[in-house]
């Protein structure tokens, strides 16, 4: 912190009480896509053991949504995928925080995972490879939401204010806005007071209690919080958007068999084709996976290297 000003406020902050958030990582089936377990803070739910003794593979999604949310949407699809790839035995696992899902697929505990672009480059290093891409690339943008009575008429109208985000490492909810503020004119790292406080919704209620000015987020955690806090959402509106990048991967670790990985690949990039897939799709706000690779990528790593550049390193604070 000592490369920072000091009135960038950085606040660990969990989600507030009033969203019924769950303050741990979650998982729903059998544990271990081999033979250790990953170890889980807080409350654990799971199946009974597989009695055909099938590997399990766990798929493990960024803090999108809180982890009670993430379940709601995601676990149809994971059911989806226990039908249509039998070989193994499919788990949906969340985490509280971005630093803690950075923390669990560093170590290498999940063998699928759904990470946001620059936590898709991240995870390259740790051995993890793209094999699709997670909806359309042009919703992948942020967005800065504010209070419908600030007045607001500029970006530059944030100089001195808080702006709250879910992390330092949130890329469409924070490096994205961030880097579209600076090129409107704003000094974000002089200018504003960045707060962190752990959940897109948390983002949001932020805004709504008066704590920050503006809050940065993307599309989809903002649609769901319009429909599940409607009172809340009607006090706050959508300010500004940046340009939009890539969308979400989905990645799978270096020692998943072929046999696994391909399956899975041919099976989400069919899910739009098949007679359910569509209901799914809409749950989980996206369109349909798309093909995508490694190298895919590499223009989040040219829009990384700018933001490094003209902002802050993205992991500093």
């Amino acid at each position: 912190m000592a490369s920072y000003p000091a009135n960038v406020l950085l606040s660990r902050r969990r989600c507030l009480d009033s969203l019924g958030c769950l303050g741990a990582g979650l998982a729903l089936g059998v544990a271990g896509c081999g033979p250790s377990e990953t170890r889980h803070q807080g409350p654990v739910y799971r199946d009974q053991p597989d009695a055909t003794g099938r590997p399990v593979c766990r798929w493990a999604v960024h803090p999108l949504h809180n982890p009670r949310k993430l379940f709601e949407r995601y676990q149809p699809l994971i059911e989806w995928l226990n039908l249509k790839v039998p070989e193994v035995r499919w788990v949906l696992e969340a985490s509280r925080d971005y630093p803690e899902y950075e923390r669990k697929y560093r170590a290498r505990a999940f063998e699928f995972i759904l990470p946001n672009p620059w936590q898709t480059l991240d995870a390259i290093k740790f051995g993890y490879h793209v094999i699709a891409m997670a909806g359309d690339p042009k919703q992948f943008k942020g967005i800065l939401i504010v209070r419908r009575d600030s007045q607001f008429k500029s970006p530059l109208d944030l100089k001195g204010r808080t702006i709250s985000y879910p992390a330092p490492t949130a890329l469409a909810a924070c490096m994205m806005p961030q880097l579209w503020l600076r090129s409107q004119g704003l000094n974000v790292m002089r200018e504003t007071r960045s707060m962190f406080v752990g959940s897109h919704e948390s983002t949001l209620m932020n805004v709504y209690l008066g704590n920050s000015a503006a809050g940065g987020t993307w599309p989809p955690p903002w649609k769901v919080f319009q429909n599940e806090h409607p009172k809340e959402a009607a006090e706050l509106m959508l300010a500004w958007e940046t340009p939009s990048l890539l969308n979400t991967s989905v990645m799978v670790r270096d020692d998943v068999s072929p046999a696994v990985r391909d399956a899975t690949r041919r099976a989400l990039l069919s899910l739009a084709d098949a007679p359910e897939g569509a209901a799914m799709l809409v749950g989980l706000d996206m369109d349909r996976f798309h093909p995508a690779q490694d190298s895919t990528y590499e223009v989040v790593r040219d829009y990384v290297a700018r933001f490094e550049r003209e902002i802050r390193p993205v992991e500093a604070l």
